[in-house]
């Protein structure tokens, strides 16, 4: 069985294309692409399960044509529409020596100056100029965190957690 800690987001299944069941694929990692996976993981119902890709095909920067085995029909497709995709943590960090922001989802802040974990990163906003970090705290509060790389002090991988010079008083709002 597939562990949800140990895969992440990376997109979600859009409209099929075509009758022979293709998909468009919307994605924020392309790191299938990059290591050369076999497969993705689905999200059937709450349970995470591999499909195999016979051949995909980029349409721009954000959506892949997607054909997965076994699924050949427009009305096989038309029910993995809406369908969340992941990508196994391990293959992503054996085939590269940076981290995609997609790929820290989970990982644990802490403040470089008390070496305390100020909570868990839930979601990282590239909307504005500057990037943030979504963290939620152990008492449910939600904070956002400047993720400018000079502030940036380690990031440790296999521990998932990224230590961070926190601004002073931004704890304290």
């Amino acid at each position: 069985m597939i562990k949800r800690e140990s895969v992440y987001k990376i997109g979600v299944i859009g409209k099929p294309h075509g009758v022979r069941g293709e998909l468009q694929f919307r994605f924020t990692d392309d790191v299938f692409d990059r290591c050369e996976a076999e497969y993705l993981v689905l999200d059937m119902e709450g349970i995470l399960v591999p499909f195999f890709m016979e051949e995909y095909r980029f349409r721009s920067d954000e959506v892949a044509l997607m054909k997965f085995c076994d699924i050949d029909t427009e009305e096989r497709a038309r029910e993995l529409t809406g369908t969340e995709v992941y990508f196994p943590r391990a293959m992503a960090e054996e085939s590269s020596d940076d981290l995609s922001w997609a790929q820290i989802i989970g990982f644990s802040l802490i403040d470089s100056t008390s070496g305390k974990v100020v909570g868990e990163i839930t979601s990282v906003d590239e909307t504005t100029i500057n990037l943030l970090f979504e963290v939620k705290t152990e008492s449910d509060v939600e904070l956002l965190i400047p993720a400018n790389e000079d502030l940036i002090k380690r990031l440790d991988a296999k521990q998932r957690s990224i230590e961070i010079e926190i601004p002073d008083g931004l704890l304290d709002l």
